[in-house]
């Protein structure tokens, strides 16, 4: 087995690459646009496959050096703080509660899931749970701080290998179910998009796209990069108060504090084209993001796995799709922001943060702006998901 790893720059002129493949792709293919299949994933995609080929067949393993990626999310993070109006999180107050309930009780259930086919199989039913929120919710930061458990207290040996291979199946999938959710969910409800307003992310498909010129990219830029200062500070704040979060939680919030008092030090009109500028920004570093997130999934780590993989993951992967369209579309208004949430919805319970928006991002540029839906799952996926499923783990594992 020769193994071959790619320094950090190169993968990173990679994932450019790739990211301008998924673009050209989606551009020339109308059914992709139709579906909302999200650009990165194309290309990404495309880096799993070959990767895979290389090692099954010629013996090659690849692997990539992605510490960047982090970097990237912490600006999209600071970039959707910064694009909040804290009138809209007021009126998001709703929503917000009802999906943190929706979500809570999938996480139950998913764990419920992963608890009963592991029994099926003859294995010790905690072992389900690495098929469950652990990895599918939780991430891979999750399956990571939780595998040392599962082994020492429980003597689950390949915890570790459960946890990555359903993270990396659920991530996969997490790309691709969002979009063709949300255009099921509006053909069915003859749903219309909202095309007139500008995007929280990105450029819509069917809009010209706006110049921006250099002095309103550096504006964005800056304000970027001051929340992620802010978002440093935050985060060791909350640390000395023993509140751990996620890094770019601290972000979000430090973008929202800052994006909402900008404009009372700088004039409007001293900043035309800034917030374009910010969604070009955070469009491109999110679309980064999920494109090196594919090309570190390392596909050969599912053999060995197959039988209870194939099972547990195909009955995770319907019941999400089906909890989206039956429960959380009803329940979160049955309308055009609903259908974008659902597309997310397959994100949070399948991927992470990131594939949610991503989906709705996809979603958005085909048929137009959906702000309560990017209010609402950033900070339920961000903040209120990962307390819930620490709670949730720990009642789990102790039954």
């Amino acid at each position: 087995m020769e193994s071959v790893v790619a320094g950090g720059f190169f993968s990173f002129t990679l994932a450019i690459s790739l990211l301008f493949i998924g673009k050209l792709t989606l551009a020339k293919y109308a059914f992709l646009r139709t579906y909302s299949i999200p650009e990165p994933v194309i290309g990404g995609f495309m880096c799993v496959a070959i990767v895979a080929a290389l090692y099954f067949i010629f013996g090659i393993k690849i692997t990539f050096d992605v510490q960047v990626r982090d970097m990237l999310l912490l600006y999209f993070f600071a970039a959707m703080g910064l694009n909040a109006d804290i009138k809209s999180l007021i009126n998001g107050g709703k929503p917000l509660l009802i999906l943190v309930a929706l979500a809570a009780v999938y996480i139950f259930l998913q764990n419920g899931i992963g608890m009963t086919v592991a029994s099926a199989f003859g294995m010790d039913p905690r072992a389900g749970l690495m098929s469950g929120s652990v990895s599918l919710i939780g991430g891979v930061g999750t399956t990571l701080a939780w595998a040392p458990t599962f082994v020492e207290k429980y003597g689950i040996e390949n915890a570790m290998e459960l946890g990555i291979a359903s993270n990396t199946i659920g991530l996969i999938f997490a790309c691709v179910v969002g979009g063709p959710i949300a255009n099921y969910l509006m053909k069915k409800n003859s749903l219309e998009g909202n095309l007139q307003e500008d995007l929280d992310i990105g450029q819509s498909y069917s809009k010209p796209h706006e110049m921006v010129d250099s002095y309103s990219l550096l504006f964005a830029w800056l304000r970027l990069n001051l929340a992620i200062m802010l978002g440093y500070g935050l985060d060791q704040l909350l640390g000395q108060t023993g509140i751990e979060l996620p890094l770019f939680v601290s972000c979000l919030m430090a973008g929202i504090i800052i994006g909402n008092r900008t404009y009372k030090i700088l004039p409007r009109q001293h900043v035309e084209g800034g917030d374009r500028g910010l969604s070009l920004i955070s469009d491109i570093c999110l679309g980064m993001f999920i494109v090196m997130a594919l090309m570190d999934l390392k596909v050969w780590e599912l053999s060995g796995l197959v039988g209870y993989l194939s099972v547990v993951m195909s009955i995770q992967i319907v019941v999400s799709v089906l909890f989206a369209v039956f429960v959380v579309f009803r329940l979160m208004g049955k309308d055009y922001e609903a259908s974008v949430i659902c597309s997310g919805f397959g994100g949070i319970t399948l991927g992470s943060t990131a594939t949610a928006i991503a989906n709705m991002t996809a979603v958005t540029k085909q048929n137009g702006a959906a702000h309560k839906a990017f209010i609402v799952v950033p900070l339920v996926c961000g903040f209120f998901v990962d307390i819930i499923n620490a709670l949730a783990i720990n009642f789990f594992v102790s039954l």
